[in-house]
């Protein structure tokens, strides 16, 4: 993707969606494009309200905002996107600062540090687990198996999918159990 200014991305001989390398990956318009082009966390919710600016939308009775240029459906059910280096783990007990979106509290249940970042997986009940990499900026882990955290992300890096997309479509499983 570096030497290109356009790419198309291919599901089954068809064209799933065509843009430049950062348009795909900031704003996916599939679950096959956001979760084939790097890592994605996906959430299922519903659509409470619509306006120019935002969607509002309930997470298992959260609330989260989508800015509504970055969505693809803004009625029913969605699902709602956001990249796991935009997330920031957040101590269950401390305030988030006002703008962003919150799901949890959750459960830290893997640490992996890869160097220049470390990779967490937080279990948030009724969500599934979430993925979030945090730069090691500082050196050091930021939070510990079986930590209570929330995760916190600014509102203009949600996008909104539409609900009826399978959310492991475009996904690779090294394992192959997927």
């Amino acid at each position: 993707m570096t030497m290109a200014d356009t790419v198309a991305v291919m599901n089954e001989g068809r064209i799933e969606q065509m843009g430049s390398p950062a348009d795909l990956y900031e704003l996916p318009r599939t679950a096959f494009v956001a979760n084939f082009l790097g890592q994605s966390n996906l959430l299922r919710g519903t659509v409470l309200d619509s306006g120019k600016l935002t969607i509002g939308v309930d997470i298992g009775g959260g609330r989260v905002r989508v800015p509504t240029p970055r969505a693809v459906s803004t009625s029913g059910t969605v699902l709602v996107g956001v990249r796991p280096e935009k997330l920031h783990l957040v101590p269950a007990d401390e305030d988030v600062p006002a703008g962003t979106n919150v799901v949890g509290p959750g459960t830290v249940t893997d640490v992996s540090f890869t160097g220049v970042s470390t990779q967490y997986l937080v279990e948030i009940p009724g969500h599934g687990t979430m993925s979030v990499f945090v730069q090691n900026i500082l050196g050091g882990i930021g939070a510990r198996v079986g930590d209570q955290v929330r995760l916190a992300w600014a509102i203009k890096h949600t996008f909104g999918l539409d609900g009826s997309d399978d959310v492991s479509a475009g996904a690779v499983d090294l394992d192959g159990d997927v």
